[in-house]
């Protein structure tokens, strides 16, 4: 129980390096505004990087670098549609636009003639 206690405040303070050296580096991208934007960015990549690193060392990190491989392996099982399916599919759906925006056309004019009619402002 002990080890636990030592890891997770070994965590915490590994998670506080990493937001401390990400926030003085977004800091230093403004702080040296008068030097080369390349420079800066260049900087703060590999400062993000490197809190990257540090993040990944604990158990959150892990965790996190976890759900993001299972995420790759699940994307690659998914079936992505043929360009004959796509093309079809939307073909229909813009088919059922149209249809749908005429129906509402025609809902609209027969509303407008009944409220004109029930006002008595019609011809």
């Amino acid at each position: 129980m002990n080890g636990e206690a030592q890891a997770s405040s070994l965590d915490t303070v590994k998670l506080a390096a990493a937001l401390l050296l990400l926030g003085g580096a977004i800091v230093a991208f403004y702080w040296f505004e008068d030097k080369s934007l390349l420079l800066r960015v260049l900087g703060l990549l590999a400062t993000a990087g490197v809190s990257i690193a540090i993040a990944s060392q604990t158990r959150v990190g892990r965790s996190i670098w976890g759900f993001l491989a299972d995420t790759r392996t699940e994307v690659r099982k998914v079936v992505w549609p043929t360009r004959a399916e796509t093309v079809q599919t939307t073909l229909a759906v813009m088919f059922l636009v149209v249809l749908t925006g005429f129906i509402l056309w025609l809902l609209d004019m027969f509303l407008f003639w009944a409220i004109r009619l029930l006002t008595g402002q019609g011809g």
